[in-house]
């Protein structure tokens, strides 16, 4: 890789400014100052520092948001702020969220320009669960259990014309929140539109609050704060297989 395009993936400045940089002197390779932008590094081996700070090159970047309510989950919006728009310390530049919460659900969210993990985490043939906690209107009887851990016509229908029920859910039944509102944790596979909300007003019932508590092995850091973020740590990244 250019080296002059190497730096400019840590948001150094541009093309013409990192030129400028090099020739003053604030880059080093292996312990020696480089003045040309057009040498060749090795990202993976060589040690790069700018400023006698040294970069580390990464490929892809995976960051743990806690979305907040009242933040879009998208990458850019003409009205709303964006998820992206909370990570003002990073270059945020080709990241992704993995899959969507709605405007008013908080939770968990990955944020990554690793197209592949993003694929095998929302794929519904790859099954990864999906764990909500999801304050209720009133309490859900067995029956609603039975039928939401069976599937729910959420009004989606096939190519065929065939109602296309939700896969089978899994209900866990929690303590009642503060103002005595009955809690549930939802486990899904699915990534639909307004998909727990639907699936909750199919048995009768309506979604007071909505958090997502996990996506497969990531588990929400219940130590952020909505709007916070930090890097997935190596262990986080292991679990999910980067």
């Amino acid at each position: 890789m250019r080296l002059d395009k190497f730096l400019g993936q840590f948001d150094i400045g541009t093309r013409k400014q990192i030129k400028e940089y090099l020739k003053n002197g604030r880059c080093s390779v292996n312990g020696t100052v480089v003045t040309k932008p057009d040498i060749h590094v090795d990202e993976n081996t060589d040690e790069i520092s700018f400023d006698g700070n040294v970069l580390e090159y990464s490929k892809y970047h995976y960051y743990m948001l806690y979305k907040p309510q009242g933040v879009v989950s998208a990458t850019t919006d003409g009205r709303n702020t964006t998820v992206l728009d909370l990570l003002q310390d990073e270059n945020a530049k080709g990241l992704s969220p993995a899959g969507r919460l709605d405007i008013d659900t908080e939770g968990l969210l990955l944020l990554t320009d690793d197209g592949g993990l993003i694929h095998r985490l929302l794929s519904p043939k790859k099954h990864v669960d999906k764990v909500y906690e999801v304050h209720l209107d009133h309490e859900l009887s067995d029956k609603d259990i039975a039928a939401l851990e069976k599937g729910v016509n959420i009004g989606d229908t096939k190519d065929t014309g065939e109602i296309d029920y939700t896969l089978p859910a899994r209900v866990e039944l929690w303590d009642a929140d503060e103002e005595g509102r009955p809690v549930v944790h939802l486990i899904i596979h699915e990534g639909r539109f307004h998909q727990v909300k639907r699936m909750m007003e199919a048995v009768g019932n309506e979604v007071l609050f909505l958090k997502r508590l996990s996506m497969g092995p990531l588990k929400l850091d219940e130590s952020l704060v909505p709007g916070e973020y930090r890097p997935l740590s190596a262990e986080e990244l292991k679990q999910l297989g980067v």
